[in-house]
């Protein structure tokens, strides 16, 4: 569950009962008389006393240095903001703020929280004890099958928590401390079932503590613990319509920690992902598999080329989440080792394509489209790469336009270079699916810039030309007319664009357009390049031209 850290053991004091050894009399010496003592011979010496032993005075055993009763608890835990971008089914949630829990276990720093909320982060912020101050905190491993992870905060010397030792049994009294919604709560509860089933939509856990004690939103990766403040559980899961809180069980999760404090990945491909279950596709066919939210970087997930917003269907030839959980998902990983090659096949929902490739091997490669067809050309037909668009205006607010928003992955930094002499800054849009692919041209996008400046480098002809370099691996179909003599009509602008094909080797067709304002065609020039990969992309061209327009100022 996810939501917008001791076991020191109590000890006695042992009673040593020193007992004092009694001593008798000591015996007088034998009297021999002086006639009957040689000469020479010295006086025999006295025999020897007894002497009682050294007092031992009693010493209590050392204490451990962790958290020792339930009120300092608090000082243990942690608050974890994950701050990045997650693609969930409902859409693209970018640079967002998800809040989860966690626990100190070593004064080093080492922390342990939820897989579910720290992969696929761009940055962690982790306030300890309450503090107001954020600490940085690095991922050393995480394990997705068993929804854990282990961090590292900064700094040293901090107060921890310990495991505890004995049995888990139902009815033990337990306490589930974490940070929902930004405030310390600890709630109480008991150990309803010491072994449930755990398989939930984004994990795969054999047995879980089945507790009463409310877990609420923000809680995830929080510790479950006793009276005594020792942890028995890592909190990760709950249902509030019937009052029923999950933890990983300690028995479960240390050997998992120990593995995962050496910097290693345990049971993990590098996916933060969830089932999806009873969902269907544009036909009204179901679609069964694991949808990415996020991908941890350098993970084998992310050298495979699988993007947030794909859905993994099949996994070393096994249909994934048939039955709503990610018990088969995870049985597949579990069963080969974490440098084993695996086939593994993906529905890119973005644009409806079907790629197939292999963890530790080939890459994922285009080999369909949802429905059929042609995966180069598009579907068809096929509504699988229908679009659904958003208007988006860029960060200085100059620059509007409409975009699928199924090409969630955007950036709009100011561009800045300098050509035949001349510095230009210019407001720019970038988005597609990927935009590293974009540039691969491997996927459809766009990219806008718009600049007063570019008047200074020359016309829309000048420019046009000056771009030719980044089109050197396809081929030149032709330049053409633009909102003016018989071209592509539109109102504001007018200028001309080239046509590009078979962009590196591939299908991949290039729209280079540079106009200016038909209003006053001195104030500043607009760049316009779409790549189209299918029938969905012309439709998506079509939408772009008929909705960009500079609305700021520059």
């Amino acid at each position: 569950m996810r939501s917008k850290a001791f076991k020191p053991l109590l000890w006695l004091g042992l009673l040593i009962l020193v007992v004092s050894l009694a001593c008798g009399p000591t015996p007088a010496p034998t009297q021999v008389p002086p006639t009957q003592v040689p000469p020479t011979q010295p006086p025999p010496p006295p025999p020897p006393t007894r002497e009682s032993p050294p007092t031992v005075t009693p010493q209590p055993p050392e204490k451990s240095g962790g958290v020792d009763n339930l009120g300092d608890v608090e000082t243990a835990v942690i608050e974890i903001i994950a701050e990045g971008s997650w693609r969930e089914p409902e859409g693209w949630d970018v640079n967002v703020g998800y809040r989860g829990s966690g626990f100190i276990f070593d004064q080093s720093g080492l922390a342990v929280t939820n897989n579910h909320v720290v992969t696929g982060a761009a940055l962690l912020k982790v306030y300890v004890g309450g503090s107001d101050k954020a600490l940085n905190a690095r991922v050393l491993g995480v394990s997705e099958c068993s929804d854990l992870a282990v961090i590292d905060i900064e700094g040293d010397g901090f107060p921890y928590l310990e495991w505890y030792g004995g049995d888990i049994r139902v009815g033990d009294k337990v306490f589930a401390a974490g940070y929902p919604e930004g405030r310390y709560t600890l709630t109480d509860g008991i150990v309803s079932v010491s072994e449930a089933p755990g398989e939930t939509i984004w994990s795969s856990v054999d047995y879980v503590i089945q507790h009463s004690a409310k877990i609420n939103p923000g809680n995830s990766g929080g510790p479950l613990v006793n009276e005594a403040g020792q942890v028995i559980g890592v909190n990760y899961a709950g249902i509030s319509s019937s009052d029923q809180n999950f933890a990983i069980s300690r028995d479960e999760a240390r050997p998992i920690i120990d593995e995962m404090k050496a910097n290693k990945d345990v049971d993990s491909i590098g996916v933060n992902g969830i089932t999806l279950y009873g969902y269907v596709d544009y036909n009204g066919n179901p679609i069964y598999g694991i949808w990415v939210r996020s991908i941890k970087p350098g993970s084998p997930a992310d050298k495979a080329r699988v993007q947030a917003g794909d859905i993994i269907y099949h996994l070393g030839g096994e249909v994934l989440a048939t039955d709503g959980t990610m018990a088969d998902y995870c049985d597949v990983i579990r069963t080969h080792g974490p440098g084993d090659t695996v086939d593994l096949a993906v529905i890119r929902y973005g644009d409806g394509t079907i790629l197939e490739g292999q963890i530790n091997g080939r890459e994922l490669e285009v080999t369909g489209v949802l429905g059929g067809g042609d995966p180069g050309g598009g579907g068809g037909d096929d509504p699988g790469g229908a679009y659904t668009y958003v208007t988006y205006v860029d960060a200085s607010g100059t620059i509007q336009v409409d975009i699928p928003e199924q090409w969630y992955d955007v950036s709009d930094e100011i561009w800045t270079d300098t050509w035949y002499g001349v510095k230009f800054n210019a407001p720019a849009v970038t988005a597609a699916s990927n935009i590293d692919d974009l540039y691969n041209w491997t996927a459809p996008g766009v990219f806008i810039a718009a600049s007063d400046d570019f008047g200074k480098i020359g016309g829309f002809i000048q420019l046009l030309d000056g771009v030719k370099g980044w089109f050197e691996d396809c081929d030149f179909e032709g330049r053409y007319d633009y909102g003016r003599d018989g071209g592509y009509e539109d109102p504001l602008y007018e200028g001309q664009y080239d046509l590009y094909e078979n962009c590196g080797g591939y299908d991949t067709q290039v729209m280079m357009l540079v106009v200016r304002p038909k209003s006053d065609p001195t104030a500043y020039l607009i760049m316009v390049e779409v790549h189209i990969l299918s029938d969905a992309d012309i439709d998506a061209l079509i939408a772009i031209l008929d909705s960009f327009e500079v609305v700021g100022n520059f």
